[in-house]
């Protein structure tokens, strides 16, 4: 892509999110959201492949649905109350918007686009649709949580962490496997948004740090199939020692990163008497848990003396500084969690 229009395309990226982070004002936000969901359809299809116009076409029908929704429950609240402030709601349309900004992330049962769109644009799209893109709808469904009916956030969680868990078990595609493990986290921050909002906006951002580190990983090692990814130690074996590491901290697994949002959720959701749901949650999980596992299983099996030396690649991969900046976060942060909580 012409870098002059690439700069453009991520000005515009910035521009939307900024407007909606800023906007009181239902109008100017749904404009925020809009410009986003055009900026980045021409990162899509950069690479001009069937695939990809295709995922390009899903991506903009299902944005298209979900901002004309917005615009509709918004005006209609606006006629209703003669308000267009985002914190001010009248009951009907609390629901439908929530569950137009639930389509906007891809919650569960509205995922159905999110998998198919990830697996046919690059990786580099992939990630600003997996963490940018994501920033201004949870901005959104953060300002109205107090609003949200409890029941639809349970329900839309818990199916997520299940969906999220459940569809990547059999994925071989590792643009995919991202894909499910961002619905099963979102599921997580849905689940605790009613109880605890701070809790949720602190779960948002280590799952776009560990997300990002983990895209960063598969950029620098060039992977999109587990087949790939199970034979790059001989290119970088530090690099695929740290992926295999980013695995287990988006799998949750102490004394990593990943750990700390599940931890403060399920202590949090037994502090509020809900302990049938923290059982049911972390029995979902395991769903999640048991691919992570395996894509870490098929790396190990690569390692020396596995490999037959007809197989060496005479290459090494270079390991950029934000590649290494974004996987150390990834992984090292949990000693700092209660501070991060104090601050916010």
């Amino acid at each position: 892509m012409n870098p002059t229009a690439l700069m453009i395309m991520l000005l515009s990226l910035a521009i939307g999110t900024t407007m909606t982070l800023m906007s009181h004002h239902w109008l100017l936000a749904w404009i925020g959201l809009e410009i986003n969901t055009l900026a980045i359809i021409p990162l899509m299809t950069k690479t001009p492949h069937p695939r990809a116009i295709e995922a390009a076409t899903k991506y903009f029908l299902t944005q298209a649905s979900a901002s004309a929704l917005i615009l509709f429950s918004a005006t209609m609240n606006a006629w209703k109350t003669g308000e267009w402030s985002i914190t001010l709601l009248s009951d009907p349309y609390t629901i439908t918007l929530s569950m137009a900004l639930m389509m906007k992330l891809g919650l569960a049962p509205l995922h159905f686009w999110l998998p198919e769109v990830i697996q046919g644009i690059p990786l580099s799209t992939g990630l600003i649709l997996s963490t940018w893109q994501k920033i201004a709808p949870m901005t959104l469904l953060l300002q109205i949580s107090h609003l949200t009916d409890l029941k639809l956030l349970i329900t839309m969680g818990l199916t997520s962490i299940l969906i999220g868990g459940w569809g990547g078990i059999n994925q071989t595609q590792l643009r995919k496997i991202m894909a499910f493990s961002s619905i099963g986290h979102l599921g997580w921050m849905v689940l605790i948004l009613k109880f605890n909002p701070q809790l949720t906006l602190f779960n948002f951002l280590l799952y776009i740090t560990m997300t990002a580190a983990m895209f960063f990983s598969l950029m620098s090692i060039s992977s999109t199939k587990i087949s790939e990814i199970s034979s790059s130690w001989p290119k970088s074996p530090i690099l695929v020692t740290t992926t295999m590491l980013v695995l287990l901290s988006l799998a949750g697994l102490p004394p990593l990163t990943g750990f700390s949002p599940k931890l403060l959720i399920i202590l949090e959701l037994a502090k509020q008497n809900t302990l049938l749901l923290a059982s049911v949650t972390m029995l979902a999980s395991l769903l999640a848990l048991f691919f992570y596992l395996r894509l870490t299983y098929v790396m190990n099996l690569t390692l020396p003396p596995h490999i037959p030396p007809s197989s060496t690649h005479w290459r090494t991969t270079k390991n950029s500084p934000l590649t290494a900046t974004m996987t150390t976060l990834a992984l090292l942060i949990f000693p700092l969690s209660p501070t991060f909580m104090l601050i916010m």
